[in-house]
């Protein structure tokens, strides 16, 4: 397993990060348990989870994923594991997700819904600190999982950013929070954070966790450049888009995949030329003797702002498919016909 340094913190990281977004839902405690202690014994010592997990969002099973890492952390060396969480944000007009049944609504990113969620999760997971806390998604409004272009119409009030930093200084003083992430974040709001957390003395956000992969490569446009000099880590999720760079969406809809269950839930990959460009990415798979999932984690793990790509199974088949990427490097003659497919389709999943 390769590790890397998460942004300015002293966190060493696995370079697959554990996604736990399916346990509780798609996959049982037992299931769960098992992908954890293969992951762990071929060297992955990081886990995200978030308070809303799993997905698509349900008041009947939120908080699950965190469960269940909380039962198994009970049979490990907490030191050497590094967990990551998330408070949700607010809804406000957002379809997706739907979170009323979080403190009934509150999810606004201030003191009492800061504070609340942290013991939340602590008390789920089973420990009394969280590595790396993130904010799910901004207060603010911004264009979020998908949607078109950013809408000044669509602002609205929000809390500060210095008011929330100020709320997770206390929570990293109290030593519950080792450090700040964000999720879902532009440009703007990571120099923001950064900036504020400069001139005031307040605690420096370390990560950004925001969609990446083939099919996806908006991050390379500005906020690689924003997160490089503010020393900030990209925490890559959907690296393979749902499930749909592994290839198996072109012959039709899989029983038991994650666009099957949830019909609507990804529809921030139901647009133009998508299955073209994913046809593309399988054909160079081919060529080169690697499954498309390999090629697809390889590229994203390889970027030199991707910190850790995060992954999502419901198997164990998928993840040990998954962490076999950590073996492949992609030469330039890929990576130019890679190039090439995204110079055809660039970004039909924004």
């Amino acid at each position: 397993m390769e590790y890397k340094k998460l942004g300015d913190s002293d966190l060493l990281v696995s370079a697959i990060c554990m996604g736990t977004m399916t346990y509780g839902q798609q996959n049982t405690i037992e299931e769960a348990h098992q992908q954890l202690d293969y992951a762990f014994s071929q060297g992955v010592n990081f886990i995200d989870t978030a308070e809303m997990y799993p997905v698509p969002g349900r008041a009947q099973t939120q908080g699950k994923a965190e469960e269940y890492i909380g039962k198994w952390l009970l049979k490990q060396q907490r030191d050497k594991v590094i967990i990551a969480s998330k408070i949700a944000g607010p809804n406000h007009k957002v379809k997706y997700p739907q979170i009323d049944w979080i403190r009934e609504g509150k999810n606004r990113i201030n003191r009492p819904n800061i504070k609340q969620a942290l013991e939340d999760s602590l008390r789920r997971l089973g420990t009394d600190y969280i590595d790396l806390y993130q904010i799910h998604w901004p207060d603010r409004y911004v264009p979020l999982f998908g949607a078109p272009d950013y809408d000044p119409s669509q602002e609205r009030d929000t809390i500060p950013i210095v008011e929330q930093l100020e709320v997770f200084a206390e929570l990293i003083k109290a030593g519950k929070i080792r450090y700040l992430g964000l999720s879902n974040e532009t440009p703007w709001g990571v120099c923001e954070f950064c900036n504020l957390a400069k001139y005031l003395g307040l605690p420096k956000v370390v990560s950004i966790q925001n969609a990446f992969n083939l099919i996806n490569r908006m991050f390379h446009l500005h906020l690689a450049e924003a997160c490089r000099f503010n020393q900030v880590g990209l925490l890559a999720y959907s690296p393979l888009a749902f499930g749909l760079l592994t290839g198996k969406y072109l012959q039709g809809m899989p029983e038991k995949s994650r666009l099957t269950l949830f019909p609507g839930f990804g529809r921030r990959y139901q647009k133009p030329h998508v299955l073209e460009a994913v046809q593309a990415y399988v054909e160079i798979a081919h060529k080169y003797g690697l499954t498309p999932a390999q090629l697809a984690l390889a590229f994203v793990r390889a970027r030199w702002f991707v910190t850790s790509a995060i992954i999502s199974v419901t198997t164990i088949a998928q993840l040990k498919e998954n962490l076999s990427s950590i073996k492949v490097e992609l030469d330039q003659q890929i990576l130019a016909e890679i190039d090439a497919v995204h110079s055809q389709y660039p970004n039909p999943t924004p």
